[in-house]
């Protein structure tokens, strides 16, 4: 009798560890956290390792910014670059931090700097436009009551970035003005990449912002685009003699020299009604909507930083995510 005890008690740890190893196994990170969190300038790192149900916190800086799951608990999946998890976005639900909560995250001024770093595996970018940023358009075209200062956004086609990166700049909140006053119906300013954006698979996207130009980054890689004002629908004068020296403005890098707008309650009381804009991940609020364009894939990671980090930094942030590794176990699992 006591010999069955103890080989079924053997049985049983042995069984148990196993288990643990698995689970251990399955949810090792990939990559290295602290080479981001240990990078200057950073305002806040999220890694999407918290279950359903939690507020996902930032770390590597002194306040965790809590991003608010927004219509209900958005899954947690295991595979991740920076805590063996990402957050998996179905395109119907978002994050969020509220306007009065955005702290150091509210980049704004005539010299302001900002980056931002993603790890994410979009799917569907036909409906996926949004990485993530403070960016609230409104209610559609010619609709000047938005609130946009920064933002990652991906597969906008109206000058020239269909299905590219395509990070923004705002300095007016609302509609692009052209030097004489004169607006377009939408915001303009945005860098775009030449290739499009990956899908289906892990990939880093980024952005900077030096206060002059936009740059937009894929796999680490600044992305050169030359402007091609005809194809690229930007023959405007604003994009073909309005830049530095009264030359272009650029495609990747992207000429934007007037600072990121800031939201003041007294001065924009009438003519900006719905407030500052939230920081909101996998989703912004476009064309009277929040999910109309709402984001469909897992967020592995995600970082700002309140300058412009370089094109070494940028690749150093992205070989830390070792999306290769991710790509790998993710083929070795998928049934053939």
């Amino acid at each position: 009798m006591k010999l069955a005890l103890s080989f079924a008690f053997a049985i049983l740890i042995c069984t148990a560890s196993y288990a643990d190893t698995s689970e251990s196994k399955d949810t090792r990170p990939s990559g290295d956290a602290t080479i981001v969190t240990q990078m200057p300038g950073l305002v806040a790192f999220w890694t999407f390792g918290e279950p359903a149900g939690q507020s996902r916190k930032s770390i590597g800086s002194e306040q965790s910014y809590p991003l608010a799951e927004v219509d209900g608990p958005i899954n947690r999946v295991e595979g991740g670059p920076f805590s063996g998890y990402a957050a998996n976005l179905n395109g119907k639900q978002y994050f969020k931090i509220p306007y009065a909560e955005t702290g150091d995250l509210n980049i704004h001024g005539p010299e302001a700097q900002v980056s931002m770093f993603a790890v994410v595996n979009i799917h569907n970018l036909r409906q996926s436009r949004t990485i993530a940023g403070m960016w609230s358009e409104g209610k559609g075209a010619n609709d000047d009551s938005g609130t946009r200062q920064y933002a990652m956004l991906m597969n906008m086609p109206t000058y020239g970035g269909p299905n590219q990166l395509v990070p923004h700049i705002s300095s007016e909140g609302g509609v692009t003005r052209r030097a004489d006053g004169s607006a377009f119906p939408w915001c303009a300013d945005y860098a775009a990449t030449r290739q499009t954006v990956p899908t289906d698979r892990w990939c880093t996207l980024g952005f900077t912002y030096d206060g002059d130009y936009i740059r937009a980054y894929i796999n680490g890689v600044l992305d050169k685009r030359e402007l091609d004002a005809a194809k690229d629908r930007r023959n405007d004068r604003y994009f073909t003699s309005e830049g530095p020296d009264g030359k272009d403005r650029g495609m990747n890098p992207y000429y934007h020299g007037r600072g990121i707008f800031g939201y003041d309650a007294e001065k924009h009381a009438k003519t900006k009604p719905g407030g500052g804009s939230d920081f909101t991940v996998g989703a912004r609020y476009a064309v009277g909507s929040f999910t109309r364009e709402a984001t469909i894939g897992r967020f592995g990671g995600l970082a700002v930083f309140d300058r412009a980090i370089s094109d070494a930094e940028m690749m150093k942030l992205h070989q830390a995510a070792n999306i290769n590794a991710l790509n790998s176990k993710e083929s070795s699992t998928t049934p053939r």
